[in-house]
């Protein structure tokens, strides 16, 4: 599926974003007001430049022991970050952040404008459900498939008894 067409981008609130020439400690401000782990960095057309995350605050900036109020985004964001078009399968870019380690994704448009920011909780809400019903499915072709494992569980479970009340009767 398309990542335009998941209800979580659908829902999404406008996404977050500063200019790199703005300080750290106006984003750490906003992001704890929202409640969110990124800001994404875009030039004056809304194209993206960068991101600042969590883990970039942590690293970063109080890793380095740096003043978020004298320190720049633009020195702490991590630059030129990966971003999806809309019309990308979102189930590549799960894998892709799962194997890349971020949670964060811009989404750009094909001017390559933000459009919105999908986090890696958002692809598995999605997917969750999808992967539960797949592995059901699994499950019901195993036990109940042509070469399933019910025929011989319940035959089993009666030679099990047959042998059973046979070993008890001669005691």
């Amino acid at each position: 599926m398309e990542i335009q067409q998941l209800p979580e981008f659908k829902n999404k609130p406008e996404p977050f974003t500063l200019s790199g020439d703005e300080s750290v400690s106006q984003a750490i401000v906003v992001m704890a007001e929202k409640n969110i782990g990124s800001v994404v960095i875009v030039d004056t057309n809304f194209n993206v430049k960068g991101i600042v995350t969590e883990r970039d605050l942590l690293r970063r900036l109080l890793g380095q022991r740096l003043d978020p109020d004298k320190t720049l985004l633009s020195s702490i964001m991590t630059k030129e970050p990966l971003s999806a078009f809309v019309n990308d399968d979102h189930t590549d870019w799960l894998r892709m952040m799962s194997n890349k380690r971020f949670r964060h994704l811009p989404v750009i448009d094909n001017d390559g404008k933000l459009i919105n920011v999908m986090s890696f909780g958002d692809f598995v809400s999605h997917s969750w459900p999808e992967l539960l019903l797949m592995v059901g499915n699994k499950t019901k072709e195993s036990i109940i498939g042509p070469a399933g494992q019910l025929p011989i569980l319940f035959f089993g479970l009666i030679a099990y008894s047959l042998i059973f009340f046979a070993i008890i009767k001669y005691l």
